[in-house]
């Protein structure tokens, strides 16, 4: 038995909130969790009380399926352990193309990614694998993808960490190694705890917009 990989060609779908303001373009991408949707992470996004110079743009993972118990609401997840690095690639290709047909021949000023579970592994290495590297990057409840940490090549930007007090799948174990190899590289990050568990918060939120609202570069 021969197992074989083809190449194909597939859509992605994202929504875009493009910002109130005129003037240089600022991109605050959304990846959501596993099993959810690029309109629940659109919400979330909204609720991080930025400035009206951003655009938000929230990805839809490529691979769809039904929501369990559900024939109407299509989810998806971003990976699976099967052809990983293959599954890896395709990700990042589509994050590329998803961003320069936002961005439509504009200069983008700033890129920052905001990942939610699973969605934090497809933040970080967008932000830091692809074609358009990230200013910042904001994650909540996921840790950060190994072979990110463990390549001296790679130059992290500034990040926030974040995870629920009563988290049990980014536990304080989890958030303490990353924090750890950040501080080890000399990247600029700052963490926080919200009272909660596996699942967005108005504080990180917050917290999120602060972080947007770093000085202009000069």
């Amino acid at each position: 038995m021969r197992e074989l990989n083809v190449q194909v060609t597939t859509h992605g779908r994202l929504l875009v909130e493009d910002a109130v303001t005129a003037g240089p373009l600022r991109i605050l991408a959304g990846c959501h969790g596993y099993g959810e949707n690029a309109d629940e992470m659109m919400e979330r996004l909204r609720q991080i009380p930025a400035d009206p110079s951003w655009t938000r743009v929230s990805l839809q993972a490529l691979h769809r399926f039904y929501r369990r118990r559900s024939q109407t609401t299509t989810v998806a997840s971003w990976m699976t352990r099967q052809d990983r690095e293959i599954l890896i690639g395709d990700n990042l290709a589509y994050v590329d193309q998803a961003v320069t047909a936002t961005a439509g021949g504009r200069p983008i000023e700033r890129l920052v990614f905001c990942g939610f579970s699973q969605g934090v592994a497809m933040a970080f290495r967008a932000g830091l694998r692809g074609a358009r590297k990230a200013d910042a990057i904001l994650a909540l409840g996921g840790d950060i993808p190994s072979e990110l940490l463990e390549d001296p090549r790679i130059r992290f930007p500034r990040v926030l960490l974040a995870r629920g007090s009563r988290d049990g799948w980014y536990s304080a174990e989890k958030m303490g190694a990353d924090l750890g190899a950040l501080q080890a590289r000399g990247v600029p990050v700052e963490q926080i705890v919200v009272d909660g568990g596996h699942d967005w918060h108005a504080d990180f939120a917050a917290r999120a917009a602060m972080m947007l609202s770093w000085p202009d570069p000069a």
